[in-house]
């Protein structure tokens, strides 16, 4: 038997009567990844404003760093694509545990690279080392999503990835705290050049990378899936599958050009004045605030019993809330409560329904980001990073929106959903460009103009040709 045979993974369990069963202890193992590459993809907020200072880049160049990164998402995705309408689906051949150790290896071979990109001073070398580590997870997500998707019953799908996607987002809550002390104090020397710091963090990741994929290497996970390889564009037909990848598109590059903004946005004298090792601390709330929302989609979007359903909606709130309070202290805890009723509100408003659920939280993002353009000072401050809160359900649900009912082709859809990440490489070089030539507030409308499409998915372009793909 081959080393990369699928066999290798176990046969799965006979579906409930409510459909395919349940693997708990596959989907356990698999928010190992959702929360790695959640810490690591959140390093790249660290990055901008640390390579802008040390390679004295402006707006644009900086953000480079995201389009390197995502940039690569659309490539690998792009190859993936070309092979499975030429020879069919590649994950259906090696299995999806398989597909995610070649991508582990990937991107440990990127995060190598950045010890000579610092060595020898070089900002392009840089980039070059982020696009390897998003060829990586390029191929981690196009495994670990679908995969996650279908360990279960359809229908609770994207409750499923809500709370996979909650561990991306203790990865992507804890990442900035760690990475700003690492990078700007603890590896930063005086005297060395600023991209000094970068070059332990990521040897370690390398390190990390390497024995994660020996662990997926080793274990077993079930072969789930429709058991045909079959080459063509059949992904393509489905009209929501195609709004969906547009969907993607604007999501992810809303969220990330809001991300990448905060630092820079939050040091300005008109907004809060913050040094930037402060301001990381808000980027680590940006992304806390989503790791409260996505456990909370991942209650309200199950087939829990109302009560408990109930019960946990608050809970979860409260557990953040008191957190905070421990963390931050009562006037972080103060100006972040409000956010956090509005959300348990519009969970009860959303009625335990993806498409209801991703208009609601959209139209609230739309509505943050506009306050945060037309005022200013602590008001925008909290606008702005309170977006993590009501982004949280837009991956899972738009994902698992796009991928249902297309049977055989959900990799190949995920590979075109994959490579709609690109979104992370261009809107957050638009708002670069924007802030270059206006300011960094007025470039908050090219995430906000994102995130009305993404609205526009959840209330109708998610339900347009769902029952036959088109002609």
């Amino acid at each position: 038997m081959s080393a990369f045979d699928p066999s290798v993974e176990t046969p799965a369990p006979a579906a409930t009567s409510n459909g395919r069963a349940t693997h708990h202890g596959p989907f356990a193992i698999m928010t190992v990844l959702f929360f790695m590459w959640g810490f690591m993809t959140v390093f790249n907020d660290i990055l901008i404003p640390r390579f802008k200072e040390a390679f004295t880049l402006n707006y644009l160049q900086a953000m480079l760093v995201q389009f390197a990164f995502f940039g690569a998402y659309f490539v690998g995705s792009f190859f993936y694509f070309v092979i499975s309408v030429a020879t069919g689906d590649p994950i259906a051949r090696i299995g999806y545990k398989n597909g995610v150790v070649f991508g582990l290896l990937i991107s440990a071979l990127g995060s190598v690279l950045f010890w000579p990109a610092a060595t020898v001073i070089s900002y392009p070398l840089f980039l070059v080392a982020l696009f390897v580590v998003g060829l990586g997870f390029a191929l981690l997500q196009i495994a670990a999503n679908p995969y996650v998707t279908i360990l279960g019953p359809e229908r609770t799908a994207s409750s499923r990835l809500n709370l996979a996607q909650g561990f991306n987002s203790v990865g992507t809550t804890i990442g900035p705290l760690i990475a700003g002390y690492l990078i700007f104090q603890y590896f930063a020397r005086s005297g060395a050049h600023g991209a000094d710091s970068v070059k332990v963090p990521y040897l370690a990741f390398s390190v990390v990378f390497v024995l994660l994929a020996a662990f997926f290497f080793f274990i077993h996970l079930p072969h789930v899936g429709e058991g045909r390889i079959e080459p063509g564009i059949g992904a393509l037909k489905f009209p929501h599958v195609r709004l969906g990848i547009i969907a993607i598109f604007m999501y992810v590059g809303g969220e990330v050009s809001v991300g990448s903004s905060i630092i820079n946005f939050l040091g300005q004298p008109d907004i809060a004045g913050l040094e930037k090792v402060e301001a990381s601390k808000y980027v680590s709330l940006y992304w806390g605030g989503m790791l409260i929302g996505r456990f909370m989609g991942a209650v309200g979007l199950s087939e829990m019993n109302r009560r408990k359903q109930q019960l946990f909606l608050a809970a979860i709130p409260i557990a953040g809330f008191l957190v905070l309070w421990a963390l931050r202290g009562r006037a972080v805890v103060q100006m972040y409560l409000p956010f956090l009723v509005l959300c348990w509100a519009l969970f009860q408003l959303s009625r335990a329904r993806a498409g209801r659920t991703l208009m609601l939280f959209s139209l609230a993002v739309v509505v943050l980001l506009a306050a945060a353009i037309l005022t200013g000072g602590r008001l925008a401050m909290w606008c702005v990073v309170a977006v993590g809160l009501f982004t949280s359900v837009g991956w899972s649900n738009t994902f698992s929106l796009a991928i249902e009912g297309v049977g055989i082709y959900k990799s190949q859809a995920s590979a075109l959903l994959v490579m709609a990440i690109l979104g992370g490489a261009i809107l957050p070089a638009i708002l670069g460009r924007v802030a270059d030539v206006w300011n960094l507030q007025v470039s908050f409308s090219v995430p906000l103009v994102a995130y009305a499409y993404v609205a526009f998915y959840g209330w109708k372009g998610r339900g347009i040709g769902r029952r036959h793909p088109a002609a």
